[in-house]
């Protein structure tokens, strides 16, 4: 058995700084190198393993059988959901039926920036609700650039929307998940998650605008930014609090797209200048007029996925389809945490039915058969996906393997215990611990399980609410969602930017860190009686 060591070196200080290299050297080549992600990751997943075999001495073996487990977790759920939900778009390109859509969006509003909130951040709200773990980054991205944006802007529009909506994600995945590894009630955390999003839910609309047009889109269009973003906020809370997590960004995403159609500003023409300036066609024409059934099969894949997940989180069928789930011990793992207790990562669980992927993969199967695909052709759409994604595919399981062997090794509690030693600023510094785990593994779900019971163990050394340091693990996880190598993966295939990861990274990771100061200001004033009135 290898028992972790959360100071290897002597010093939790100096332990901390070596254990940050693999992520450092992501970064570094990523942004400063300009390396190709797929190579970056590799290159970071080879640092963890020798500082987690020379520094923290975890035996060789264990080692790789543990970047061979995160390898394993990248390809099934992560990969599978977003082969998957690429497919249903290549399947709706080949019918013509994404153009529809396409225009069905157009129609609602020629103005790109007014395109951009119905787009990036309702719709693919919608998507995160439903699908997770990219899947939002991609269709947005691919949807803005088929209306008309620079493939860079569409990207860098898609990655800074997915962040509201990220907490509730894939049916609330990461608020079940963090409740399940810290004991709290799930309703607790969810209540407070929903008292910390939905103020990011008033901002990232306004910063879409400024991305898009600048102080001009800002000046122009704040009202329609401003009331997308207050309906959503509002029903993430009222959903989140009241309701079931699981439906919080479904109901938010909904009503974030009802208050912009229900604007009249909406549907003001947008002058020749804006259009062109930001990167749209410079012609007026009138888009053709499309059926209204063939409308109708345009969103009918969303409608489908929105059905299927619906059925899927009723008790029964859940617990139908969790019969069809293999857990199972991880071949050459023997781990235990510094308390000599084994840690979880040592079994792995294939849930074969009870995942998004599969889920999607049905609502893509059902789509070809309406939309009259023939299965030779749905087939080829699907292997073509693969290969198109084969970069990615690369570049999500070198980060996972990464990410599991620093969690497996010790590395990734290290950081953690070192910046809860911050003690009464714990309360600021806990988002940044959420934030470090997303940007690691791409996934707010990963990052609840790495470091939400140390959020709450650290609240109980400190005297803060543990309730509190939890939530804040998940809300200030949601802003490295656009800084993951994954994700920032993700948005270069999907908007056809090979290579242009570290372009990417460069872009948004302003905005990443400025919204973490802000919610890091907001979970350090709900520490304390400035705010601590929002608290349930």
């Amino acid at each position: 058995m290898f028992v972790q060591d959360l100071t290897p070196l002597g010093s939790l200080g100096l332990s901390a700084l070596v254990a940050a290299l693999p992520l450092a050297t992501v970064l570094v080549l990523l942004g400063a190198v300009r390396m190709r992600a797929h190579h970056a990751a590799l290159i970071g997943l080879l640092v963890a393993l020798v500082v987690g075999v020379a520094a923290y001495g975890m035996p060789v073996v264990q080692a790789v059988s543990g970047a061979l487990e995160g390898a394993a977790f990248g390809l099934w759920p992560i990969m599978w959901i977003v082969v998957n939900a690429l497919w249903i778009y290549r399947l709706t390109v080949r019918t013509g039926h994404f153009d529809v859509l396409r225009r069905s969006f157009g129609r609602i509003s020629d103005d790109p920036r007014i395109q951009a909130l119905i787009i990036a951040f309702c719709f693919g709200a919608l998507m995160e609700a439903l699908a997770g773990f990219g899947a939002p980054v991609a269709i947005s991205a691919v949807m803005l650039v088929a209306v008309g944006f620079h493939p860079v802007k569409a990207a860098v529009v898609a990655l800074v929307a997915n962040t509201a909506p990220v907490a509730f994600g894939a049916m609330g995945t990461p608020v079940v998940t963090l409740a399940q590894v810290t004991g709290l009630p799930l309703q607790e955390v969810s209540s407070i998650v929903g008292r910390q999003t939905p103020l990011l839910a008033l901002v990232v609309p306004l910063l879409l605008v400024i991305i898009v047009d600048g102080k001009r889109g800002l000046r122009d269009t704040w009202l329609p930014a401003l009331v997308c973003g207050v309906a959503f906020g509002v029903v993430q809370f009222l959903a989140s609090n009241y309701v079931s997590p699981q439906l919080a960004d479904i109901g938010a995403a909904l009503a974030g797209a009802a208050a912009l159609v229900a604007l009249p500003q909406t549907r003001r023409p947008v002058p020749e200048a804006v259009r062109i300036g930001t990167g749209g066609t410079a012609t007026a024409e009138a888009p053709p007029e499309d059926s209204r059934g063939d409308v109708v099969k345009a969103y009918l894949p969303y409608l489908l996925i929105i059905v299927i997940f619906s059925i899927a989180v009723l008790p029964p069928v859940k617990k139908l389809l969790d019969k069809a789930t293999w857990k199972f011990r991880w071949p050459g793992l023997n781990v235990a945490g510094p308390n000599g207790k084994p840690v979880s990562g040592n079994t792995f669980s294939l849930p074969f039915l009870n995942t998004g992927g599969t889920l999607v993969l049905l609502a893509g199967v059902i789509t070809a058969a309406l939309l009259a695909v023939s299965a030779s052709d749905t087939a080829r759409e699907w292997l073509a996906t693969v290969k198109e994604l084969r970069f990615a595919i690369l570049t999500v399981t070198g980060v996972l393997a990464l990410a599991y062997v620093m969690n497996l090794s010790g590395q990734t509690s290290t950081i953690g215990t070192f910046i809860a030693a911050a003690g009464a600023g714990l309360a600021f510094l806990s988002p940044v611990l959420g934030w470090f785990g997303v940007a690691v593994s791409g996934s707010d779900t990963s990052s609840n399980a790495l470091f939400g019971a140390l959020q709450v163990t650290a609240a109980h050394q400190t005297g803060l609410p543990a309730n509190l340091l939890a939530a804040a693990n998940s809300s200030g996880g949601v802003l490295g969602k656009m800084v993951s190598p994954q994700n920032l993966t993700i948005a270069c295939v999907a908007a056809n930017l090979p290579g242009e990861e570290g372009k990417l990274l460069r872009r948004v990771l302003p905005w990443s860190v400025g919204l973490l100061l802000v919610m890091c200001l907001i979970v350090w004033g709900q520490s304390t009686a400035a705010l601590s009135w929002m608290l349930p």
